[in-house]
């Protein structure tokens, strides 16, 4: 027998978990597209005020559904962001490509004194075009990507910008929130991030929530 009262259906956890949310949130300030990618912010950090943080452009939630439906690839800055997005919900088993471990990575990293994150946009900017970008950890690769497109890179359907920290995170989110590059975008501006929050708003994306509201 538990020493303590509490619940094990994983299931039931979830349905709580997300009534709760319902009843403590108000998302009628959002579009309506973009209210299933909020309430996973919300339940993936249990905060309600991270959407104070929140920003997006025109249309970036059905965007970014759109591109997974068309078997877009989700490039991610590190392994825990390819680790937290649920494979099985991808509409069209969508690719997910992270090079932070390959070769190449600390080749250019060496050469160019930067991050592999960063580095590592760089071994995959071929495969921008049309691909949903999802940093959760690093700021230089956030960057990395808004300079590679500036320089003529393909263009990717979406931006999702989490890096977390306090050096270069709130300045790379806001240089993808003010991008002349016509990128769409889902942030948290400021300090806040972290992988958990990229790949739950891929796994969002994923589950159509992004167009049912």
């Amino acid at each position: 027998m538990s020493q303590f009262d509490y619940i094990k259906d994983p299931a039931e956890i979830y349905r709580r978990s997300f009534a709760i949310i319902a009843d403590e949130v108000d998302f009628s300030a959002l579009p309506a597209a973009m209210h299933g990618v909020a309430r996973r912010l919300v339940h993936t950090g249990g905060m309600v005020d991270v959407l104070d943080d929140l920003v997006f452009s025109n249309s970036a939630a059905e965007i970014g559904a759109q591109a997974l439906a068309n078997n877009a690839p989700i490039i991610c800055d590190v392994t825990m962001v390819e680790a937290g997005i649920t494979k099985r919900l991808l509409p069209k088993a969508n690719k997910t490509l992270c090079a932070l471990d390959d070769t190449r990575t600390n080749i250019i990293a060496a050469r160019d004194l930067t991050t592999r994150s960063a580095a590592a946009m760089d071994v995959l900017a071929d495969q921008f075009e049309g691909a949903i970008i999802a940093i959760g950890n690093a700021p230089t690769a956030l960057f990395r990507v808004l300079e590679l497109v500036a320089a003529g890179a393909p263009a990717p359907a979406l931006v999702l910008g989490f890096p977390v920290g306090f050096v270069g995170a709130a300045e790379s989110k806001q240089a993808l929130a003010e991008n002349t590059l016509n990128l769409p975008f889902i942030a948290l501006t400021g300090r806040r991030g972290g992988s958990a929050y990229a790949a739950a708003t891929v796994n969002a994306l994923a589950l159509g929530e992004a167009t049912h509201g």
